[in-house]
């Protein structure tokens, strides 16, 4: 009788065909969390205007911590970069939109760092209980610094700026764009996490602990519960009665970084459109304003130093037959300024605002020397630095106050608050966008001036020379806005307001205080850390 026995050898005959798919499972392993913290970092980017998505931001951070949660510092730190790459990549392209990839490509290199640092803060404070607030603070400090460092600080990107048509908005009101971005990190990270409880409880069939599944739930309704609360913070009530204010959008004669080279041109637009706008005003089609507000740049001649420019402007200001904020570049005392210039159809120019953020490698060159041994075309482009203005800037304008920041200085909390704190009852921010031709760089400062608007609650009006130049109420709608690349001026009237929002209160507070929290949650995981070393040795 013949008997067929099972060869004994065949398990390992089996193990070899395997082994691919074992390989293969350490691959996916090792790029799905890397693929993942990109795309996130892309999703964050599509939830940015110009498009209205801003939701998505809540999901790209929910996938941000699956990428970081329970993983060591090193991998954070990596993973952290990833994301920035993913998100400030295309955020911000149009920085290399007329000098080409290099300045672009070396701005997000160095602002992902923060990013990274971010990440690996985050992966770090994902052990402890609760750590969607511990990681959301972290969140908010690096913002911080990001908005600090290097060369006074670049916050672009800031969460808050992505949110100007979304629910969370109200809550600049309360705490200022480091509160409005916490609540939308803080829901991101905390959808992750009960997600994450449901999927164990369904896999293992254990109950959650009260506590942990309380922290995830409340991540998320605290930041929609709090927004929902802080629109009765949002007025557009004319607490000091109201102002028919006109902006002048002139136009350029060119795109690019050329435009600059026809700066009578521009000086000239401007005050035609002006002209243009008396014209419509004695004729009943338009409302006579009680002031005028010019972007900035809109007369690159010194109209101190030279006598055509000015006799231009006065033209203008008296055919209109109201004060007019003039943007202009100044030389005094053989410096250079960035200047905006009230002037008045009878007396001609009473006041001045010199910008005091200036924008570094546009309107300065820090590292001049390094910087030009590189390449001497960049030195070139910026052939004297501007200096710094030290004072807020507020123009009575026929009765109203009017606080002047000018273009780069909305992206910096501090700025925009001190012209409210100064006295202002509306704000402008002349602008020059010229230079980035039809890129999204204009929406995303438009998006600034919405926040501010809501932040501070106060009417914000946006004269930009190519567009688009915009007015906005104190709940953040645009009422009126221009297109691109058009002569074009807005004539609206709107309400004036002295009260002041928490966010203006308590200034830098909330932002300190959640800095505090990050502090505190980064000590304690690096503490327990410690202590759990300590006691696996013994």
């Amino acid at each position: 009788m013949t008997v067929t026995a099972t060869p004994v050898d065949e398990p390992e005959q089996l193990e070899p065909q395997a082994a691919p798919v074992s390989r293969a499972s350490r691959w996916v392993g090792r790029l799905l969390p890397a693929v993942a913290a990109a795309l996130s970092g892309v999703l964050l980017y599509v939830s940015f205007p110009p498009r209205t998505l801003w939701w998505l931001a809540v999901p790209a951070f929910a996938v941000f911590g699956w990428v970081l949660r329970g993983r060591g510092w090193k991998a954070g730190l990596g993973l952290g970069y990833l994301f920035g790459l993913g998100f400030l990549l295309p955020l911000l392209v149009w920085t290399g939109v007329e000098v080409g990839p290099g300045p672009w490509l070396a701005l997000v290199v160095i602002e992902a760092v923060f990013v990274a640092l971010v990440g690996a803060g985050v992966a770090v404070v994902s052990k402890l209980p609760g750590w969607p607030v511990w990681a959301a603070a972290v969140w908010i400090a690096g913002e911080a610094a990001r908005a600090r460092a290097p060369f006074n600080g670049f916050p672009w990107g800031k969460i808050a700026f992505g949110q100007a048509d979304g629910v969370f908005l109200p809550l600049a009101a309360l705490g200022g764009t480091p509160v409005l971005g916490f609540a939308v990190v803080l829901c991101g990270f905390g959808l992750y996490e009960v997600v994450r409880l449901l999927v164990a409880n369904r896999r293992t069939g254990e109950a959650v602990r009260r506590g942990t599944a309380a922290v995830a739930a409340l991540s998320v309704a605290v930041p929609l519960v709090g927004a929902l609360a802080s629109r009765a913070l949002v007025s557009d009530e004319a607490e000091d009665g109201t102002a028919t204010v006109a902006v002048i959008q002139g136009n350029v004669p060119r795109l690019g970084l050329d435009f600059n080279a026809q700066r009578r041109a521009v000086l000239d637009y401007h005050a035609r459109e002006t002209e243009r706008l008396a014209a419509e005003v004695e004729a009943g089609k338009a409302a006579r304003p009680d002031f005028v507000l010019w972007p900035e740049n809109s007369s690159d001649i010194d109209p101190f130093a030279n006598a055509d420019a000015r006799a231009v402007i006065e033209k203008a200001a008296t055919a209109i037959g109201a004060p007019i904020s003039v943007g202009g570049v100044v030389e005094r005392d053989g410096k250079l300024y960035n200047e905006q210039i009230l002037w008045d159809p009878e007396k001609g120019p009473v006041d001045t605002y010199d910008k005091r953020q200036i924008q570094p490698f546009g309107e300065y060159l820090p590292l001049r020397s390094l910087i030009g041994a590189i390449n001497s075309e960049w030195t070139s482009m910026v052939r004297q630095d501007f200096s710094r203005g030290t004072e807020p800037g507020v123009f009575t304008m026929d009765g109203a106050k009017v606080g002047l920041v000018t273009c780069y200085e909305a992206a910096f909390d501090w700025a925009v608050r001190s012209e409210v704190t100064d006295g202002a009852q509306l704000i402008s921010v002349p602008s020059n966008n010229a230079t980035f031709d039809r890129s999204e760089m204009t929406y995303q400062q438009l998006a600034m001036s919405r926040v501010r608007a809501v932040e501070h609650s106060r009417t914000v009006t946006v004269p930009v020379t190519s567009g688009v130049s915009a007015i906005i109420m104190p709940d953040g709608r645009i009422t009126q806005k221009t297109g691109m690349f058009v002569p074009d001026s807005l004539v609206q009237k709107v309400p004036l307001r002295s009260s002041q929002t928490p966010a203006t209160r308590f200034g830098i507070a909330p932002e300190m205080l959640l800095v505090l929290v990050a502090a505190g949650g980064l000590g304690w995981a690096i503490g327990a850390g410690v202590r759990g070393r300590r006691a696996g040795g013994v």
